[in-house]
């Protein structure tokens, strides 16, 4: 019965994906990466409900403008960064020990080719890092998201449908 389990988690993921669409995007996304004052204030008034959010949105104008001679750095930049080493040699190391944790062993797969399937799930878990880190911030992350679940639930779907062929 674990491919009914399996199903679960992408019928939570087809949940989220349909609610998505009907919240709005995050107040401080609008207001300091695109500069929508008036989407802001929109996103504040629909999540938060009535109110007064003048404190809050001076607070973000104050963050704004503390932020704005600060240069939004890419993958190959932050890759480059000395500061931010200590932070990714302890990334690297959660990724390599989820590798080596030996959960393709427990996937009743062959045992020649079980290192070939950990070192495609590494290679495709960098590669969905690095891409999605690139396009978070021209698109956003209510699109990434939205993307993320979509992708989720359409593979979910294909790997179910192999499974009961």
């Amino acid at each position: 019965m674990w491919n009914v389990l399996l199903s679960f988690s992408g019928l939570l993921a087809l949940i989220q994906l349909l609610f998505l669409p009907f919240f709005p995007e995050s107040p401080p996304y609008l207001l300091l990466q695109k500069g929508d004052k008036a989407g802001c204030l929109k996103a504040m008034k629909q999540l938060w409900g009535e109110g007064n959010y003048h404190t809050e949105f001076d607070d973000m104008m104050k963050e704004k403008a503390v932020t704005k001679g600060t240069k939004i750095m890419n993958v190959l930049e932050v890759l480059k960064e000395p500061s931010v080493y200590p932070q990714l040699s302890t990334m690297l190391l959660l990724l390599l020990s989820l590798q080596f944790c030996g959960l393709s062993a427990t996937a009743n797969l062959q045992e020649s080719i079980i290192p070939y399937v950990s070192l495609g799930v590494a290679i495709s878990e960098l590669v969905s890092i690095i891409f999605c880190s690139s396009i978070i911030d021209r698109f956003g992350r209510r699109i990434l998201l939205w993307g993320g679940y979509l992708l989720m639930a359409l593979i979910l779907v294909l790997l179910e449908t192999s499974l009961l062929l």
